[in-house]
């Protein structure tokens, strides 16, 4: 499956929460009350976690993830966290930490 389905998956499994699937940086995304807490960026989902949180600092852990930096130039979110493909199985837990975040 490709991430961008599994995001569409994610996107109506979250819809009872009051998620959905919107745009940032010109890039799909998950928002809820107008506001972003993931982020699909080629084969990686970014999570909006909150640096120094538990979430926050298992997800940098992962194989592959990394400070999210939308612009390519060095500059990532110290809040955000990209998880590649090959750890989308840990995506629907992170999303559910990352809309924790936006709504406690």
């Amino acid at each position: 499956m490709t991430a961008a389905e599994l995001f569409g998956r994610l996107a109506a499994d979250l819809a009872g929460a009051g998620a959905h699937a919107g745009a940032m940086f010109g890039k799909q995304a998950l928002l809820v009350d107008g506001k972003a807490f993931a982020c699909l960026k080629g084969d990686d989902l970014a999570f909006r976690l909150g640096a120094g949180s538990t979430a926050h600092q298992t997800a940098l852990g992962l194989p592959g993830a990394a400070l999210f930096d939308p612009s390519g130039k060095g500059r990532p979110f110290k809040d955000w966290v990209a998880v590649p493909l090959a750890e989308s199985a840990r995506w629907p837990a992170l999303a559910e930490d990352a809309l924790h975040t936006i709504r406690p």
